[in-house]
C-alpha cells in the first residue's frame, strides 16, 4: 500500500489536493483514501492530510501511517511539526521552499540522510494563481518524484477534477503543475 502524509495549515489547499489526487487515482482501477485530521480548525491552523493507494481494498482507517512520501505545503512546518513522525527508511520528503535542499537540511537536522526534494510551491502557486495555495503545484512535483503518473495523463485528470471552476484558473493551475514538476529538486 502507498501511503502519503500532507502538512499544511487550513487554508492551503491540502484536503482539497488529497481529494485531487484520489480523484485522478481511482480512474485507474485503484482503491484509495483521501481525509484529513484538523487540529483546530481554524484557517491558518496546522493539520494534516492523507492518502491511501492499493490495488486492494483498503481497510485500515486510522490516520497513523508509516509514510512513503511526506508533503509539506507549510515550509514553517519543517521546524514546527514532527514531520518525520513514523517514517520509514525509505520515507521521501517534498517540501515547499525558497531554499535548496542542502540549506534546508542545513537548517532541520532532522532532515539529515533522508530523500528530500525542495521546490517553491508557494511562489510558483502565487505567480501561476495568484494566491498562495500550493497544493495543486505540490501535486505537480509529487508526479516527478514518484513517477506515479504521465504528466499528460495527470493533467488531464486533473482538468476533469478542477472542472467546476473557470477556465482561466484550470489554465493557472495546469501552469503551477508542470512548473512544480519541472522545477522539484
Amino acid at each position: 500500500m502507498l501511503e502519503i502524509r500532507w502538512h499544511s495549515r487550513a487554508g492551503q489547499g491540502a484536503v482539497t489536493g488529497a481529494k485531487g489526487l484520489a480523484d485522478v487515482v481511482s480512474t485507474t482501477g485503484k482503491h484509495v483514501q483521501a481525509f484529513a485530521f484538523y487540529g483546530s480548525a481554524k484557517r491558518g491552523a496546522a493539520m494534516t492530510a492523507y492518502n491511501r493507494v492499493d490495488d486492494k481494498v483498503i481497510m485500515n482507517h486510522e490516520k497513523f501511517m508509516a509514510p512513503d512520501y511526506v508533503l509539506v505545503i507549510d515550509p514553517a512546518l519543517v521546524y514546527i511539526a514532527d514531520i518525520t513522525a513514523n517514517e520509514k527508511e525509505s520515507t521521501v520528503y517534498i517540501v515547499t521552499t525558497h531554499m535548496s535542499t542542502e540549506e534546508l537540511i542545513a537548517s532541520q537536522p532532522k532532515l539529515a540522510g533522508k530523500k528530500v526534494f525542495t521546490v517553491d510551491c508557494i511562489k510558483i502557486s502565487q505567480e501561476t494563481i495568484g494566491k498562495a495555495i500550493p497544493n495543486t503545484p505540490m501535486l505537480g512535483a509529487l508526479m516527478k518524484v514518484s513517477g506515479m503518473y504521465e504528466m499528460d495523463f495527470f493533467k488531464e485528470n486533473m482538468i476533469r477534477v478542477l472542472k467546476k471552476l473557470p477556465q482561466k484558473i484550470i489554465d493557472a493551475n495546469m501552469i503551477a503543475i508542470q512548473r512544480a514538476y519541472d522545477e522539484v529538486k
